[in-house]
């Protein structure tokens, strides 16, 4: 995988969330079409949800849980926590506070602006290494 597109209600909003709330800087954007953040090896791309679908020519309307979520590794507990109420003071919604998980981590999730699930971990067993990227074991 190289790029994850998300199709949000309203580009600005969402981008001051990842950008200003989250501390991604944005690489590429064209304003008020898209933005891209580079993202340890890939790409997130901020783009209208109407025309996301119109582009994959699907309906535009649907709601509820889309059976995905997005996952952000972090290097510690603390960092995780951390993450979930920065989250939550600039505009996301903690959906589950975070927890001992049973695989042996510790995790939670928000909800971004337009409803996108984001996990939160701190996985001992997928590493972080120095230049920030998650790896295997």
């Amino acid at each position: 995988m190289s790029l994850i597109t998300l199709g949000v209600g309203d580009l600005a909003r969402a981008r001051r969330f990842y950008e200003e709330g989250l501390g991604w800087r944005v690489g590429l954007a064209v304003e008020g079409e898209v933005a891209f953040f580079q993202l340890n090896g890939l790409i997130l791309s901020l783009y209208s949800r109407a025309a996301l679908a119109q582009d994959a020519g699907v309906a535009e309307s649907g709601s509820g849980f889309a059976g995905i979520t997005l996952a952000h590794n972090v290097r510690s507990e603390e960092e995780v926590d951390a993450l979930l109420s920065e989250a939550q003071r600039v505009g996301g919604r903690v959906v589950k506070p975070a927890h001992r998980a049973e695989w042996g981590g510790y995790s939670g999730y928000f909800a971004d602006p337009d409803g996108h699930l984001w996990e939160v971990a701190f996985n001992p067993g997928f590493p972080i290494d120095a230049e920030g990227n998650t790896r295997l074991g």
